[in-house]
């Protein structure tokens, strides 16, 4: 069983972590290194036509967005892996899990991890002002834990009791209130800080749905093997 949980859960990380990586490429990434033009502008003016010379900061080019790009691959799929196992030990101990109901968990890791901390704290471009860092985690950390409680007690507890009490979870932090900074907004424009928030957002729901669909697959297979 363990063998069979650790297989299932690399290669699905794996597979899911390209994807991510693929989709953060197309569509976030690019809208990161625009935020950072707006973070060197002041410190850095340029004659008219000069922009290019500093597009990718000091030893940048080619090889530099390589390194990112490689580095983030590599961190998007070790998360990924971490998430498979909770995601499959969770198959383990309900049993009967598909592709299908594994997409479903999939979504629900989606809701936990993703939207709804991005209610109180959407995805930031660099520059962004925000709110004390050990404020931010504390809070995202405290969605996260009560909105997954929440969604177990909705799915899987008996009675209409527990249902309403993870609906109470659910809603707890959002009624707290996230934490935020004096002053609201960004160096980049505000329509660049959406179009990112809503990039960020698409890229962490497909990678979840390729997860939980993943998943379930390999631990069903290898389980038949």
């Amino acid at each position: 069983m363990f063998r069979r949980i650790i297989f299932a859960a690399a290669i699905s990380g794996l597979l899911a972590g390209l994807l991510l990586s693929a989709v953060q490429s197309m569509r976030a990434v690019p809208l990161i290194l625009q935020a950072e033009t707006y973070e060197t502008a002041p410190a850095h003016p340029r004659a008219p036509g000069a922009a290019a010379a500093h597009t990718h900061g000091p030893g940048g080019g080619a090889s530099a967005d390589l390194s990112r790009t490689a580095l983030t691959a590599v961190s998007n799929i070790v998360a990924a892996i971490a998430f498979a196992l909770l995601l499959i030990a969770g198959f383990a101990l309900r049993g009967g899990v598909t592709w299908r109901k594994g997409v479903l968990w999939g979504l629900g890791g989606f809701a936990a991890f993703s939207l709804a901390p991005s209610l109180g704290l959407p995805p930031e471009l660099p520059g962004a002002f925000a709110a004390p860092v050990p404020d931010r985690q504390l809070w995202w950390a405290l969605t996260v834990a009560l909105t997954a409680a929440g969604l177990a007690m909705a799915a899987f507890a008996p009675g209409r009791g527990w249902k309403i009490l993870g609906a109470a979870l659910i809603a707890l932090p959002h009624l707290i209130g996230a934490p935020q900074p004096a002053q609201h907004g960004g160096l980049a424009p505000e329509a660049l800080a959406r179009e990112f928030a809503a990039a960020a957002l698409l890229a962490s729901g497909l990678f979840w749905i390729a997860l939980g669909g993943l998943s379930g697959y390999f631990f069903n297979r290898f389980e038949s093997a």
